[in-house]
């Protein structure tokens, strides 16, 4: 039986919302860093997937055209909020990232921080991203994946039973999920936790 389904989701970081920000606040640096690289214009439209609680809206200047999807509702209500509370004008949407309801190259730029390895179909993920996205435009990920060139050990494949259940898979490998994409990798940095966590920003030719 799979466990990591939508509904799944759903369900957990509903669980998981009252600190679900402190948490997630842990990497706020990071997301400054990998928002920042995508060097977002006044007037470009930016799609967040799997937004949370809209803990990267901060980042993003007043000008652009913010679209921000969760499937949690409870997730989308708090992002309406912190909205509000920047002054950002967003649209705030449930949806699965899995089938994004977007016209063919709507965005200019799109963030995916920490949504691939939880995701439960991360190919589907980022094959929407890439049909969505512009001609030239940026996609930024954060998240955890397996570092380059290292196999699944069985102490990883074990722990990952729990994990997976708990709050994220940690046996994902991001070459393997890209692969099936013409999506190009612009660059690839260690984000800390051993090489486990890695920024990545891709661009679609």
């Amino acid at each position: 039986m799979r466990i990591n389904t939508n509904t799944w989701n759903k369900i957990r970081y509903t669980l998981y919302l009252p600190g679900y920000d402190l948490i997630a606040g842990y990497f706020r640096n990071i997301r400054k860093r990998s928002i920042d690289s995508l060097d977002v214009k006044n007037g470009e439209k930016v799609l967040i997937i799997g937004a949370g609680t809209g803990l990267d809206l901060e980042f993003l200047p007043k000008g652009c055209e913010i679209v921000a999807i969760d499937i949690t509702p409870a997730m989308v209500e708090i992002i309406k909020i912190r909205s509000k509370k920047y002054g950002t004008i967003a649209q705030i949407l449930v949806m699965d990232g899995q089938h994004l309801e977007f016209e063919d190259n709507s965005f200019d730029k799109i963030i995916l921080h920490l949504v691939l390895a939880v995701i439960p179909d991360p190919v589907s993920c980022i094959k929407e991203s890439e049909r969505v996205l512009k001609s030239g435009g940026l996609i930024t990920v954060f998240d955890k994946f397996l570092p380059k060139n290292r196999k699944i050990s069985t102490r990883r494949r074990l722990a990952n039973i729990f994990s997976d259940i708990l709050f994220s898979n940690i046996t994902r490998d991001f070459e393997s999920i890209a692969g099936n994409t013409q999506l190009s990798i612009v660059s690839d940095t260690d984000a800390g936790f051993g090489g486990n966590m890695r920024l990545i920003k891709l661009t679609k030719r």
